[in-house]
């Protein structure tokens, strides 16, 4: 093998004839004028793809390929060499054998003889080179050394001594400033957001027990502890996070709230604290909002064409009330923004009042609530209502007199868009009548209703097929003699050892026609008015999730969570 990568690159792919003298003679004139590496060149001036090179050399210097998506990666290994050394030379560490002291390093360029050497000088192990992707090796350097880094942040803290001036940020010249930036509890509260962050975590939970404090990020749905710190370091991280949300430092008796604006990877966030007094100590719930992360395309919704068609005449109503539904984190804000920003036309005065705005948006008047100045949704629906609008959107409908201002408001010809807590579609409507609704004029504003979950996508990386059992097949509707294949994540590095990536929504959409209106007026039940949908071509959460089960989208446990099965 040391033979082997003293061999240069460019001679290689002239031997193999991937590349010709010409174009060769070409890339090495233009690298001379960047500095940059002979197989970047080749990328950047679009002669080769990474993939090509990364064949080449696996089969011409019989060097391995790491597919470092699909592997385990040694944390021992990791920890032997430094992370500048891994960004300088863009390689990581996989697996390291001291019994026969190699050490298997996975680089974007294995025949560069001087990162092996300085690998060699680090750990003192020969090394066993393995060819990888740039982006894969980007991504296992960011995962895992990230890691490390907060618990190194977590070591300086149990050994530093007074921290208040750096918890409360007390700055009076550039020396200080530097000196809060870099105390430990400051760069630990900024670790845990920033890995948050690209984590596409939506929720930071910070628990005090007994002994210890856990702190666990909310991915795709579900919570996974990333981190466990000393008790004695809790006061220290609660007190930098009241100070950054503009709350009362000395007030651990009743709960509070506040916001935090920042950046994480150089896109601005909106962080919503919430901390709450436990037995153990205050426990601390930092909500990420992406100041992008609501804006998507309809087409990203992932709705099939049926579905995607109901939608469209639902909006097309020139008047009435749309409602979205759902519990807490099923993506209501996104289709809702999704839904306003395809009406956001110049001709078309939409207002909205929100509690709070999470995204503000080109052409829209946006309102946010002010309880403590007496701006609640009713209040502020009033006062809408005289802004001459076309189109209204209300955050929620919370209780009777902003759900009966909304109705009138529909009736009265303007397009009224809301979401509201209910389980189902169907079971929207009775929402309204126990709010004080009368059920004729729930029937005749209400023009459609979207219920809506988020399920867990498989992960791409580790998909593997099964054949589903009699249990899988009961489930599914399918009769136990006949033969079907589902699919399952088995659990790699892209997705955390989860085998899900990515979250898709499931929905019911029921457009409200001359039938359905028609037995809301008559006094039907909940059950019946379900039947109704039903016929008239509604897909019920379950059968919606079923098909996505059945497409090798999610799993049958995602299924379960969001339309349980009785037995």
């Amino acid at each position: 093998m040391a033979a082997q990568t003293k061999q240069k690159l460019g001679d290689i792919l002239l031997q193999t004839k991937k590349i010709t003298e010409a174009q060769l003679q070409t890339v090495l004139k233009n690298q001379r004028i960047t500095g940059k590496r002979l197989g970047e060149q080749l990328i950047e001036d679009n002669i080769l793809m990474e993939d090509t090179i990364i064949d080449v050399l696996e089969v011409q210097l019989g060097i391995p390929r790491a597919y470092l998506d699909l592997m385990q990666i040694d944390i021992q290994a990791v920890r032997s060499v430094p992370q500048s050394l891994c960004e300088k030379y863009l390689l990581v560490p996989v697996e390291i054998n001291k019994e026969i002291e190699k050490i298997t390093v996975a680089m974007s360029d294995p025949l560069n003889i001087f990162a092996i050497e300085d690998i060699r000088i680090a750990t003192g192990y020969e090394v066993d080179p393995m060819i990888a992707s740039k982006d894969e090796i980007r991504k296992v350097i960011d995962r895992y050394y990230s890691s490390q880094n907060v618990q190194r942040v977590v070591d300086e803290l149990a050994t530093e001594g007074d921290q208040k001036d750096a918890i409360t940020g007390n700055i009076e010249s550039e020396e200080d400033f530097d000196e809060v930036k870099n105390a430990p509890v400051v760069k630990l509260i900024d670790s845990i957001i920033g890995n948050a962050a690209k984590a596409g975590a939506s929720d930071i939970h910070i628990e005090p027990f007994e002994d210890y404090v856990k702190v666990r990020y909310r991915i795709d749905g579900e919570l996974q502890e990333v981190l466990k710190t000393p008790k004695r370091n809790m006061m220290a991280l609660v007190a930098r996070i009241k100070i950054l949300a503009s709350l009362n430092i000395a007030e651990k008796r009743i709960p509070q709230d506040g916001r935090i604006l920042t950046k994480a990877e150089g896109k601005a966030v909106d962080l919503r604290v919430s901390i709450l007094p436990t037995v153990n100590g205050e426990k601390v719930v930092i909500r990420i909002l992406k100041r992008d992360g609501f804006l998507v395309g309809r087409q990203q919704l992932g709705l099939p064409t049926e579905e995607m068609d109901k939608l469209l005449r639902i909006m097309s109503n020139p008047h009435g009330v749309i409602l979205i539904t759902g519990p807490t984190g099923s993506g209501k804000s996104t289709t809702l923004y999704t839904v306003l920003s395809d009406l956001n036309k110049s001709n078309t005065n939409i207002i909205t009042v929100e509690d709070p705005v999470e995204y503000t948006m080109d052409g829209i008047n946006q309102v946010s609530v002010n309880v403590k100045a007496g701006l609640t949704f009713a209040a502020g629906l009033r006062s809408i209502l005289r802004q001459d609008p076309d189109i209204i959107m209300i955050g929620e409908i919370r209780d009777g007199e902003t759900a009966e201002i909304a109705v009138r408001a529909a009736i009265t010809g303007h397009l009224v868009l809301s979401t509201i807590h209910t389980n189902d579609a169907p079971s929207t409507i009775f929402r309204l009548v126990d709010m004080g609704i009368e059920p004729f004029l729930a029937a005749t504003a209400i023009v459609g209703v979207i219920a809506q979950r988020l399920v867990r996508r498989i992960c791409p990386n580790c998909k593997e097929e099964y054949k589903a059992g009699d249990h899988e097949k009961k489930i599914l509707g399918v009769e136990a003699e006949k033969s079907l294949t589902l699919y399952k994540g088995r659990g790699c590095t892209n997705c955390n050892s989860t085998g899900y990536k990515g979250r898709i929504g499931v929905y019911e959409i029921m457009e409200i026609d001359r039938n359905i209106r028609g037995g809301i007026m008559d006094g039907i039940n909940a059950d019946e008015l379900r039947d109704l949908a039903i016929k008239n071509g509604m897909y019920t959460l379950r059968s919606y999730a079923s098909r996505l089960v059945r497409e090798g989208i999610t799993t049958l446990d995602e299924l379960i969570k969001v339309a349980y099965v009785k037995e």
